[in-house]
């Protein structure tokens, strides 16, 4: 039943998407985000290990309700977990739990699906069967990350802007002072003082070594009162703490690959002038409580950039004392120029925590409404292989797996079909959140949410119910290759999006609606040839190896992403995503297919 497939979708999405998003909100860094959400992908990866214990103990209408309960469990832990100090590590102790509770739900939900349907169902119903999967993208990544931003609006403080002008005058003496400014206006409600809404700099240079000893100075203040922790220094070549080999590669990636702006500024005496804001609450952070303040680009020129100070934790501790941020000007600007700059705030933690209880209440329920409402077919647990011998019973599956003719090159297909997806998907939603300075979209949480997660998933769930008529009504291996090439070419999306940086929301939703839309309908190609290969006495056991590697091949590439991405920066890391679907294409050559299958035979028809 479709309720099903949604049900085992809301749990992938949350933890391979809406961490990210919630890690990223929390301040988090690419590289531990796409490092640590890559490794949950392991219960996927690893589920065929106990597949043969769901095929063979009970039913798997059983094994489904108890995962559901389970997961309900798990989303509940995890918003504990958020307002914790070391929430990072609780959370996702919560997350591998309930990855290791969905892995196990969907080994026992693809055995419903496949002992009940031919393969031309099969071809037909993937589409319905991904719609409403889908639908659960849309509520997690899509309605659930746009309530998380209602929430942090709601509990955050009225918006501040500030203007910022280039002008043709001369670069005016600066110095940092912080101390000196205090907020006048206590009374009322909460909110943010600014010390001015107008900033104002020079298309003239000013000395690096002024600018890099003032960004010290404010960075020095901030830290000092609690702001915000003090950056990791970048590590020099050959540095003792990383092994040589690591730190040479990581050098030449960054010097030959990385953005081009840093070096030409590192080579030069003279940078683009900076201007200093300071900001302060007007009312003391409640004890126990946190006030999140984030200040960036908004729109207008984005060769205007914060330097420091984007992100500040106020506390109780803290609230009285001003903190500071630096907006500087590229270089390279020559004429006047402005741009726009916000101050947002909210209690990230009480969002983040209340829409994680509220997802688990939910989920809570449509366990209940499975228990009641899922049928119990009558090959529901029967055994396919023989008691007498338990123990070859259960290895059996492995062997016949690996027996498959032209073994190496579906597991090729497996692991690399979807390779540029991996690191692509990992910083997606970073990408569209960063500030514009580093060379994101700087889009608010619930803008995310609208784009990525509800209308992206939208083009996402349309593909896939046309790549699955169109595999139903003419038969996989007409469509394979057109399904290669559309879910790989629209990544150059986000390409575009990283050179051009478009201020427009509607541009930035049709270039990530294209891409999902590419995704949705090749994506069909994969899960199909997925139920190719499981055909046969241990498909429920062949699917989960199946889709093991399918994870396997999403977990490793995962990995990696955030951290080449920080070395070269989001421009050249789409560059990156697109030469790897050259090895994507390459399986495609040479794995075996049947011409008729996921077309209705004659068999089937009568």
């Amino acid at each position: 039943m479709p309720s099903l497939y949604f049900a085992q979708g809301i749990p992938y999405v949350v933890v391979m998407t809406v961490a990210v998003i919630m890690f990223k909100r929390l301040g988090v860094s690419n590289s531990q985000i796409a490092f640590y959400t890559s490794v949950l992908y392991l219960p996927w990866v690893i589920k065929p290990l106990w597949s043969p214990l769901v095929q063979r103990i009970g039913t798997r209408r059983g094994w489904v309700i108890v995962m559901q309960l389970l997961v309900g469990t798990g989303l509940g832990a995890a918003a504990l977990a958020i307002p914790a100090a070391d929430f990072v590590r609780y959370t996702l102790a919560a997350f591998a739990f309930v990855a290791v509770a969905s892995a196990t739900h969907d080994v026992a939900a693809d055995g419903f699906y496949l002992l009940a349907l031919s393969s031309h169902e099969q071809a037909w119903f993937v589409g319905i069967r991904s719609t409403s999967y889908r639908l659960a993208m849309i509520a997690g990544q899509g309605l659930l990350v746009m309530l998380a931003g209602q929430l942090e609006t709601s509990t955050g403080l009225p918006l501040v802007r500030i203007n910022v002008a280039a002008t043709t005058e001369a670069p005016q003496p600066l110095m940092a002072d912080p101390a000196s400014f205090a907020a006048n206006d206590g009374d009322g409600p909460q909110h943010v003082v600014a010390s001015s809404d107008e900033l104002q700099l020079s298309i003239d240079d000013r000395s690096k070594t002024d600018v890099e000893a003032l960004v010290a100075q404010v960075r020095k203040w901030n830290v000092d009162h609690g702001y915000y922790l003090a950056p990791e220094e970048a590590k020099p070549k050959g540095d003792k703490d990383s092994p040589g080999w690591l730190a040479r590669l990581e050098d030449w990636i960054h010097t030959s690959f990385g953005p081009q702006q840093a070096g030409d500024q590192a080579a030069s005496d003279q940078v683009g002038d900076l201007a200093i804001v300071y900001l302060r609450l007007a009312e003391p952070v409640p004890a126990g409580e946190e006030q999140v303040v984030q200040f960036g680009l908004a729109g207008g020129d984005p060769s205007f950039k914060v330097v420091e100070g984007e992100r500040f934790v106020v506390t109780e501790q803290n609230w009285s004392e001003p903190f500071a941020s630096l907006v500087q000007v590229e270089s390279k600007l020559e004429e006047p120029s402005t741009a726009t700059f916000e101050v947002r705030s909210g209690n990230l933690t009480l969002a983040w925590s209340a829409t994680f209880f509220i997802l688990a209440g939910l989920f809570g329920l449509v366990c209940l409404y499975h228990f009641f409402a899922l049928p119990r077919p009558a090959a529901d647990g029967q055994p396919t292989t023989p008691a007498s011998n338990p123990l070859g019973g259960f290895f059996e599956p492995f062997v016949e797996f690996f027996r498959k003719p032209r073994i190496l090159a579906l597991l090729a297909f497996l692991l690399l079909y979807r390779l540029p997806e991996s690191q692509l998907v990992k910083l997606a939603t970073p990408f569209l959140i960063d500030p514009r300075e580093k060379g994101g979209l700087a889009l608010t949480t619930g803008e995310v949410g609208f784009v990525y997660g509800t209308v992206g998933v939208i083009m996402l769930t349309i593909g896939g119910i046309i790549g699955g008529f169109v595999a139903a009504k003419h038969g996989l291996k007409r469509w394979l290759w057109p399904m290669a090439l559309i879910i790989h070419l629209p990544n150059a999306a986000f390409l575009f999006l990283a050179m051009m940086q478009p201020d427009d929301l509607w541009v930035i939703t049709a270039a990530v609606g294209v891409e999902q839309f590419g995704y949705g309908f090749g994506f069909t190609a994969y899960m199909l040839y997925c139920i190719y290969i499981a055909r046969g006495e241990h498909q429920t056991v062949h699917y989960a190896l199946c889709t093991g590697a399918m994870a396997l091949g999403m977990m490793i590439p995962g990995m990696w992403s955030g951290w080449l991405q920080q070395l070269i920066g989001y421009e050249h890391f789409f560059i990156w995503v697109m030469i790897c679907t050259i090895p994507s294409f390459a399986t495609v050559a040479f794995i075996p297919l049947d011409g008729d299958f996921g077309r209705k035979t004659t068999e089937e028809a009568a």
